[in-house]
Formats: C-alpha cells, structure tokens, sequence
C-alpha cells in the first residue's frame, strides 16, 4: 500500500472541475484509490464520492493507494495533486 498526504492550495478546493479530472486520473488504474479528508473517506474513481469530501482550501487529502500498479498510481496522482489541486 502506497499513501501520500497533500494540502489543498486551490482557492476553491476540490470542486466540479478538478474532481471530473481527478477521477479521469484515477479509472485507468486497477489499484484501489481511496481518499480521506475531513474524517470522510471517497473512492477516488466516483465523482460523487470525491465531491461529498468538501475539501477546501487548507485542508489536508490523504490518498491511499492498493493493488497490482500501486507504485504507478500514487505517482501519477501524486503529479495530478501537484499540478490542479
């Protein structure tokens, strides 16, 4: 299992954008891609998951990553968290 923490520096958080494009980021890998904020936690391939976190600026993501291309996706996500959010 990989895991990683990031602190959103979006001003607007994870909103409808970011997040269509974070689960994009996420389909393509077979590992199971969880995030936790604020005491809830989302699969990361479910829009509706990823929005119901509320994570907004400031607050801190934890992402974990589990399965057969783990090293791969906590990676790329990684880069995506970097770049968007």
């Amino acid at each position: 299992m990989k895991t990683f923490d990031y602190t959103i520096t979006d001003s607007l958080g994870i909103h409808a954008r970011p997040g269509g494009e974070l689960v994009k980021a996420a389909k393509p890998f077979a590992s199971k891609i969880t995030l936790t904020c604020n005491g809830k936690t989302a699969d990361a391939k479910r829009l509706i998951a990823v929005m119901s976190l509320g994570a907004k600026q400031g607050h801190v993501v934890n992402v974990s990553v589990e399965g057969d291309d783990e090293e791969a996706a906590a990676a790329a996500l990684e880069t995506f968290f970097k770049e968007n959010l």
